[in-house]
Parts: structure tokens; sequence; C-alpha cells
């Protein structure tokens, strides 16, 4: 009987053991995976970048139904020469920090603006500059700022636009109203239509749209609301990761590649890449 006893007393012990050790490996583990995390080592396959589909022409949903545009064809060069395999993920803009901070995605890249954003994302340098303007119809009889008070102003929500105007209260206090709106193909149709009197947005996109739409209809006001530099953003901390793209995409300018791309879909050189 006092075998049994002392039997039962031993396995346990040897369970408890077992227990334990199996929790300070999965402890260590756990640990392991935010500290890598953190750090930004990524042994993924895949570059996952996300960005809005509605964007053009940084990126967007073509006449074929696939994602294209200036970003996504430099990211997909990134991706080639890190020897990933590119995937474009969708986000909505204003979800964007937890698609990042989940691990849904990579990186944000898509006319990604640094401006009041400098301490929130790790960073490429700068590979673009663009300005914030104000659209108008091109019979509106808005010409300047100051043609603006008591007028409709629509901003894409969560877009440097509305967080200049935002913090331009004695620009923006004028305005009738500030609205908001999902994306700028919806916003060019409320224009178009007169339910609102002036888009806040970057100038890349607003000639893009003018263009598309015949080059007549709408006209972009002289002064710029602001000025600001695209760049690539990451995860706060991913150093690892951003190194690797900034390694390439310095590569891309010195081989002429940048330059490329960007004369395809700007018929000119419009990137600052030093």
């Amino acid at each position: 009987m006092k075998k049994i006893y002392l039997l039962g007393v031993l396995a346990t012990i040897m369970l408890a053991g077992c227990s334990s050790a199996s929790t300070d490996t999965s402890i260590a583990e756990s640990k392991l995976t935010d500290e890598t995390s953190i750090a930004g080592t990524d042994t993924n396959t895949t570059f996952t970048v996300g960005f809005d589909q509605d964007f053009p022409p940084m990126g967007f949903v073509g006449d074929d139904g696939e994602f294209t545009g200036f970003d996504l064809d430099l990211a997909a060069e990134v991706a080639k020469r890190l020897g990933k395999e590119i995937k474009y993920q969708p986000i909505a803009w204003d979800a964007k920090d937890m698609e990042l901070t989940s691990g849904n995605i990579d990186c944000i890249w898509n006319g990604f603006s640094t401006q009041n954003r400098e301490d929130k994302y790790t960073w490429t340098k700068p590979y673009m500059k663009n300005d914030q303007v104000f659209v108008v119809r091109s019979d509106s009889d808005i010409n300047s700022f100051e043609d603006l008070a008591g007028k409709t102003v629509e901003v894409q929500t969560d877009s440097s636009a509305e967080a200049v105007l935002k913090e331009n209260t004695e620009l923006s206090g004028t305005f009738g109203k500030l609205q908001t709106v999902a994306d700028f193909n919806t916003g060019f149709m409320d224009l178009e239509m007169g339910g609102v009197d002036a888009l806040a947005m970057n100038s890349v996109v607003a000639n893009y749209q003018i263009t598309k739409r015949g080059g007549e209809g709408f006209k972009v006001l002289d002064k710029p609301l602001s000025s600001e530099e695209y760049a690539v953003g990451f995860k706060l901390g991913n150093t690892i990761l951003r190194d690797e793209v900034q390694t390439a995409l310095e590569e891309m300018k010195a081989d002429g590649t940048l330059k490329s791309i960007s004369e395809k879909w700007f018929g000119k050189d419009v990137t600052t890449l030093e």
C-alpha cells in the first residue's frame, strides 16, 4: 500500500515538473516572439503592403480589376530585390494603425505623409514631395482661402488635409461646414454634383483625378494649404525591415529604376530621394 502511495506522489511531482517546464517554455517563447516583433525581425517570405485602394495614382484598382499605382510599383520592385513575394493589402484608411500593429500588414505605403506623424511610425527617408491644396469646380467663384468662408469643405477621413485643417482653426473656423468622406473618388463626385463647395486634398491625387476627368470642370487654388513629404511607414521600432526597404530604394535611385517608374506614372521624375 505504501509503495502505491509513493508511486502516486512521485508521478504527481513529475507531472508538476513537466507542467512547470512547459509553462516556462511557453513564457520564454512568448517573450522571444514579442522581442522579435519589437526588434522588427521579419522572417516572412511575403512583403505585405497596406494601402488605400481608392487613392490613384498611388494605389488603386485599375480598369482590368488589378491593383496598380505608382507606390505599388515601387513596392513590388522593392519586394523583388528583397527576395520576397509582394502582397497588396487594401485597408480602410482610418483603420491603418490597427492593421499595422496587429501585423496584418508590414508597412503603409500609399502617398503616406510624414506630416504630424513623425513620431508615430518608423519611417524611410522621404521619396516624394507634395502639397495639400483646395479643389473647386471651374465655374466656382472661389479663388482664394477667403472665398471659402461659409462654404462646405470636404476631406478624406484621417487624411493629412483633415489634420492640417483641424490644426488651422483660423481657416477652418470660417467654413460653413467641414465634413469627411471615405475616399476622394466619392469626394470628386460630391464636388461635381454640388454637394460640397471644395475638396482639401493632396495635389498629386488632385491633378491625377482632374486629368482623368478630361482636364476640365475643376480647378486647383493657387495657394497650397501646406507642404509635406511622402515616405514608407512601419510599426514603431521596426528598424530592421525599414532599413532593408531603405537600402532597396537607394539602389533603385542609383540604377535609375526609381526615375523610370516615376516617368511611367507622371511623365517626369518627381522623386526626391537623395
